[in-house]
C-alpha cells in the first residue's frame, strides 16, 4: 500500500507541473495532499486503496482534458466539472486533516478514519468523475460543426433507432442536471429504501398526496440515491410542471417541458418522436413533477393526447417514470405502483422543526411545541413554514404559540407561492378544473369533512346529507385530488388543511347541511339505548362528531341541545365510557333560570359519565353542581340522587365515615322534607351500605327502614343486603342460606342487580364455607347474566372465580381466568380504574398464595399507588397487609411491623375496627397461613414489644 501512495503521489505531482490550469493544479495538489496525510498518519490505510485508484485517475483524466488548455481558454462545460471535482476534494482534504489535528491533540501518533466514511467518499469521487465525463461528452457533441468525424459517430449514436435526426437538434444538447437532493430530508429512510428497490426493479412509481407533503422532496432525492445514480448515470431527469396552468396547458406545452428537461429541442410535426429517440439510446429515470396540472388539463385535446403519450414514453424499454401528483387520475395505460405519501413520524418532525428554529429547544415550552406539531398532523410543509417564520419574525416560543392559537393558519402563510404559504398551496388543489366542477356543492362538502373531528362517515353520508344528492361523487372526487383522504370508514382531512378550510370555507350556522347532520346525529342519540344495536354502533363510530355538533349547538342555542346533550352523554357511558370534551362546553353556557334543569341533568349524566371512569373527584364536583341547580328548581328527588350518588362514591373508596356523615346531614337539610318516601328509604339504603362497613350498628338494625319500601326493587335489595349483613356480623350461616335462596327466587327477570346481590351473597357463604365448586358455579352464573353488556361486572366476578381457584390450590387456572380477559373487557378495564385495582389486588393475591412473593410484592407496590391517585382507602389497606405478610416471611419483622401500623391508621380513617378489616369482603382475606396481622393485633412475638 505505502508503493502504490508513493508511486500515486508522485505521478500526481509530475502531471500538477504540465497542466497549465492554476485550477487543475489546484485540484492535483489537493489530491496529492490527501493521499500524503493518508500515507503519514492514517493508520488504516489498506481502506484507502480504492481512494487511491480514484485520484490516480484524476490525473490521467486532468493530463488528457487540461494539458494544452489554461483557465482562460478554459470550455464553460469543462470548468463547471472542474469546479465540482475541486469542491469535492477540498472537502475530503479538510475532513482528513481535521482528522489529523484530532489525533495530534490526543497526541496519538496515527489515527484511524471510519470505513463507512470512506466509502462515502469513494462514491463521491466517482460521482464527480462521470458528471467529468459527461460534460466532455457534451463537449464533444456542441464542436460537431468542427470536427465532422465526431458528428458522424454522434448521429449514427443517436439515429440507430429511427435514423431520423430531423427532428433532434443535437447542436444545441444542453445536459440538465436534476435538482439538488434536499438539504433537510428526514423520516423517509424506509420509504426511499422501498421506491428505490421498485424503480431498480423497473417499476412506474406515482407519488400521491396533498399539498405540503414532501412529494417533489421525495423524488429529488430518489434521484440522488446510489443504487439509481448507478443504474442511470447522468441520464436521470427532472420535469417540472408546477409553474403551468391546467387550463392553459396543452399538449405541445407539455412535451416541451419534456423534451427541455432532457437537454433537447423539438422540431417538426410530432413532437414525442425526438423524445422517444433521446429515451431510446439509454436507460433514463425521469421525474414528472407535479402531474395534476396536465393531469386536469381544461383542453380536451391536452386530455386525450397527454396518457397515452406517457404511456408510449414509460413503454420504452429501460424508461422509469416516477410521477408526483395530488390527483389519481394518472395514465390509465401505465402500470403505476401508486404510493400514499404518509405525514412524517413525530421524531422526523421535530427535527426538521427545532433545526430550523433551534431556539424552541432551549425553551421551557419544548413539550408545548411538540403537541403543535401534532396538531399539525406532522405535515412537512406546515412544520417548515411555521419553523421559518418562527425564526424570520425572532418570535420566541411563547409568541410562536400565542399566534398559532389565535390565527392558526394565517400564521403558515408567510410569504407567496406554494413553498411559501399554505394558502397559495389549497388554491392550487381548491383551483383545479375538478373541484371547480363541482361547484359550491364541493366547497360545502369540504367544509363539512373539516368541521367534523373524524371527517365524515362514508357509510352514513348520505343519511347525514341527504340534501347533496351528489356526495359520494363528490367524495370521490375531492379523494381523488388529495384535499381529502378515506381512513376505515371515514373521509378525513389533514390538519393543516382542516384548519385552512376552517379559517376560509367556514359553514353558516343557519346552514341546511349542518342542520341536517344535527338532525340525523339527535335522532340516533334519542332512540339509543343500553342495548348493542345499530344505534349504539354509530354512537360508538361517530362519537367525536356528535360531541362537536352537540358543543357547537350549546354554544348557539343550549336549551334546544341540552336534551340531546344529556341523552349522548348517557350513551357514552352505556357504550363507549371515555373523556368528553364536552366538561367545557356545559359548564361555560351562560344560565337562566328556564334552563337550570336541563343544564342540570347534563352536569348530572357528565358526573355519572366521569364516575364510571374512575375520574371520582371530578365526579363528585360536578354532581354538587349539579345538586346545586337541582335545589334552585326545587326539584329535591334529583338533589337526593346527587347527595346518595357522592355518598356511594365515598363508601367505594372505602371511606365509610365520609359517606355515612354526607348522608346524615343530608337528613336534616330542608329537602328531606319534601321526599318521597320511596326515596327517602334510598338514602336508607346507602346510609346503611357505609353502617354495615363501620360496624356501628347491629345486623339486626341494619336496611329495616329501606326494606319496608313501597318501591319493590329497593326494598327487595335491602332485604337481600340484610341478610348479608347478618352473615358478615357472624349470623346463623344456614338461615342466610335459606333466606338468600328465598329472595333470589323473588327477582324477575328484570331486576337483574338484585338477582345478582342475592347470588353474590350466596357465593360468599360457599366460599366461606370451603365449598368452592359451589361458589365458582354460582360466580359464573352472575357472569352469564352481565356478560355481551356489562364487562365491568364480567371482568369483577371472573376475578373473584381465580380467588376461588387460587384457593382449591389451583393457581395455574386462577391465572388463566385473572389474566386472559376478553380484549373487549380489557378495553374498559383500561377506563375503570376500580375495576383495575379489584383485579390488580386478587392477582397480587393468588401470587403471594403460589409463593411468588417478588411479583406478589411489585403488584402490592403498584396497587398501593394507585390508590393513592385514586383515594381509595380499603385497597390501601389490604395491599399493606400484603406487603407485611411478605416482609413477616422473610423474618423482616420491623417492615412487617410498619406496614401494619400503617393499616390501623388507615382503618382509623375508614372508620372500620381493625379486627372487621375483611369482615364486609371475604374474597379479600389472605390464606390462614399468613398469620403476621393476625400475631401483630394480638401482640404475640414478634410483635410483643411493639404494642
Amino acid at each position: 500500500m505505502s508503493q502504490l501512495l508513493d508511486v500515486t503521489i508522485a505521478g500526481i505531482s509530475a502531471i500538477q507541473i504540465v497542466v497549465p490550469s492554476d485550477l487543475a493544479k489546484g485540484v492535483l495538489g489537493t489530491v496529492a495532499s490527501i493521499l500524503m496525510t493518508v500515507q503519514s498518519v492514517i493508520k488504516n490505510k489498506s481502506d484507502f486503496q480504492a481512494i487511491v485508484k480514484k485520484c490516480k485517475t484524476i490525473g490521467e483524466i486532468l493530463e488528457r482534458e487540461m494539458k494544452d488548455t489554461t483557465d482562460d481558454d478554459l470550455p464553460g462545460y469543462l470548468a463547471h466539472a472542474l469546479s465540482e471535482l475541486n469542491s469535492l476534494v477540498n472537502d475530503i482534504n479538510n475532513k482528513v486533516v481535521s482528522k489529523k489535528k484530532q489525533g495530534l491533540f490526543k497526541r496519538f501518533l496515527s489515527v484511524t478514519i471510519d470505513r463507512d466514511q470512506i466509502a462515502s467518499w469513494e462514491k463521491d469521487i466517482d460521482s464527480a468523475l462521470k458528471l467529468f465525463d459527461t460534460e466532455a461528452l457534451v463537449g464533444i457533441a456542441m464542436r460537431m460543426e468542427e470536427l465532422p468525424g465526431i458528428t458522424t459517430r454522434v448521429e449514427e449514436l443517436v439515429s440507430r433507432i429511427d435514423g431520423n435526426l430531423t427532428s433532434v437538434n443535437v447542436l444545441k444538447y444542453q445536459p440538465i442536471e436534476p435538482p439538488s437532493r434536499p438539504s433537510m430530508f428526514y423520516g423517509r429512510d424506509d420509504l426511499m429504501a422501498e421506491l428505490t428497490t421498485l424503480v431498480v426493479n423497473g417499476e412506474h412509481i406515482a407519488l400521491i398526496g396533498p399539498g405540503g407533503m414532501g412529494k417533489s422532496s421525495l423524488a429529488k432525492a430518489i434521484l440522488h440515491e446510489p443504487l439509481i445514480i448507478e443504474k442511470f448515470a447522468d441520464r436521470r431527469f427532472f420535469v417540472a410542471y408546477d409553474d403551468l396552468d391546467p387550463s392553459t396547458i396543452t399538449f405541445e406545452t407539455f412535451m416541451t417541458h419534456f423534451a427541455g428537461a432532457l437537454g433537447i429541442e423539438i422540431t417538426g410535426a410530432d413532437p414525442l418522436r425526438p423524445i422517444s429517440t433521446f429515451l431510446h439510446s439509454a436507460s433514463a429515470l425521469v421525474v414528472l413533477d407535479n402531474a395534476e396540472t396536465f393531469e386536469e388539463a381544461s383542453a380536451l385535446s391536452a386530455l386525450e393526447k397527454i396518457p397515452p403519450a406517457i404511456a408510449k414514453i414509460a413503454n420504452i424499454r429501460g424508461i422509469i417514470l416516477i410521477l408526483t401528483s395530488r390527483s389519481r387520475r394518472n395514465a390509465t395505460d401505465v402500470l403505476w405502483t401508486m404510493i400514499d405519501i404518509p405525514r412524517l413520524d413525530s421524531s422526523s418532525a421535530e427535527r426538521v422543526f427545532f433545526q430550523t428554529y433551534p431556539r424552541a429547544r432551549c425553551s421551557n415550552a419544548e413539550e408545548e411545541i411538540r403537541d403543535l406539531l401534532r396538531e399539525l398532523d406532522y405535515h412537512p410543509l406546515s412544520i417548515n413554514l411555521l419553523a421559518h417564520t418562527a425564526r424570520q419574525n425572532g418570535w420566541s416560543p411563547a409568541i410562536l404559540l400565542k399566534r398559532w392559537n389565535n390565527q392558526h393558519s394565517a400564521v403558515l402563510n408567510p410569504g407567496k407561492g406554494k413553498l411559501q404559504s399554505l394558502s397559495d398551496t389549497m388554491q392550487l388543489s381548491l383551483n383545479s378544473p375538478s373541484i371547480q366542477d363541482l361547484g359550491e356543492d364541493g366547497r360545502l362538502t369540504l367544509a363539512i369533512i373539516a368541521f367534523l373531528p373524524q371527517g365524515l362517515n362514508d357509510n352514513l353520508a348520505g343519511n347525514l346529507l341527504p340534501s347533496l344528492q351528489e356526495v359520494d361523487k363528490i367524495c370521490d372526487v375531492l379523494c381523488r385530488q388529495s384535499l381529502v383522504y378515506r381512513d376505515k370508514n371515514f373521509i378525513k382531512v389533514l390538519a393543516p388543511i382542516r384548519h385552512y378550510v376552517q379559517d376560509s370555507l367556514s359553514i353558516p350556522d343557519s346552514s341546511t347541511s349542518l342542520q341536517e347532520i344535527r338532525t340525523f346525529y339527535y335522532r340516533t342519540v334519542e332512540q339509543c339505548s343500553e342495548e348493542q344495536d345499530g344505534h349504539a354502533n354509530i354512537i360508538i363510530s361517530d362519537h367525536f362528531n356528535i360531541e362537536c355538533v352537540v358543543a357547537f349547538y350549546l354554544a348557539h342555542i343550549p336549551e334546544e341541545t341540552y336534551r340531546a346533550c344529556s341523552k349522548f352523554l348517557n350513551c357514552l357511558t352505556w357504550h363507549l365510557p371515555c373523556p368528553t370534551t364536552l366538561t367545557p362546553a356545559i359548564f361555560n353556557v351562560v344560565e337562566k333560570s328556564f334552563t337550570y334543569e336541563p343544564k342540570a341533568y347534563c352536569l348530572y349524566n357528565l358526573a355519572w359519565l366521569y364516575s364510571t371512569l374512575s375520574q371520582l373527584t371530578d365526579a363528585m364536583k360536578i354532581y354538587k353542581a349539579a345538586e346545586a341547580l337541582f335545589l334552585a328548581t326545587g326539584n329535591h328527588e334529583m338533589v337526593a340522587e346527587c347527595v346518595t350518588k357522592c355518598a356511594d362514591t365515598y363508601r367505594c373508596q372505602g371511606r365509610f365515615i365520609q359517606s355515612q356523615q354526607l348522608l346524615e346531614g343530608f337528613q336534616c337539610s330542608e329537602s328531606w322534607e319534601y321526599l318521597s318516601e320511596p326515596k327517602k328509604d334510598e338514602v336508607w339504603y346507602f346510609l346503611d351500605r357505609a353502617r354495615m362497613c363501620t360496624f356501628t350498628a347491629s345486623a339486626d338494625e341494619l336496611f329495616v327502614k329501606s326494606s319496608d319500601s313501597e318501591g319493590h326493587l329497593c326494598g327487595l335489595e335491602s332485604k337481600i343486603w340484610h341478610w348479608r349483613a347478618k352473615f358478615c356480623y357472624g349470623g346463623d350461616i344456614v338461615q342466610v342460606t335459606e333466606r338468600l335462596k328465598n329472595l333470589l327466587l323473588q327477582c324477575t327477570i328484570t331486576e337483574v342487580y338484585a338477582r345478582c346481590d342475592a347470588l353474590q351473597g350466596l357465593a360468599e357463604v360457599a366460599f366461606c364455607e370451603s365449598r368452592p365448586s359451589e361458589a365458582m358455579d354460582i360466580l359464573q352464573q352472575i357472569i352469564e347474566i352481565f356478560k355481551g353488556e356489562h364487562s365491568d361486572n364480567v371482568l369483577w366476578h371472573t376475578a373473584l372465580k381465580a380467588v376461588v381457584a387460587s384457593k382449591q390450590g389451583d393457581h395455574t387456572l386462577a391465572r388463566e381466568l385473572i389474566y386472559k380477559a376478553p380484549e373487549s373487557s380489557q378495553y374498559f378495564e383500561l377506563r375503570s380504574a376500580f375495576v383495575f385495582l379489584h383485579r390488580s389486588y386478587t392477582a397480587a393475591c393468588i401470587e403471594l398464595t403460589a409463593g411468588a412473593y417478588d411479583k406478589a410484592e411489585s403488584r402490592f407496590i403498584t396497587i398501593i399507588e394507585g390508590c393513592d391517585i385514586q383515594g381509595h382507602l380499603d385497597l390501601k389497606a389490604y395491599s399493606k397487609r400484603g406487603l407485611g405478610e411478605i416482609a413477616f416471611v422473610h423474618d423482616d419483622f420491623a417492615l412487617a411491623a410498619r406496614c401494619f401500623t400503617e393499616i390501623g391508621s388507615l382503618c382509623t380513617e375508614m372508620g372500620v375496627p381493625e379486627r372487621h378489616l375483611y369482615s364486609c369482603e371475604p374474597y379479600y382475606v389472605l390464606p390462614d397461613r399468613f398469620c403476621g396481622w393476625t400475631l401483630f393485633l394480638e401482640g404475640q412475638s414478634p410483635f410483643a414489644n411493639n404494642m
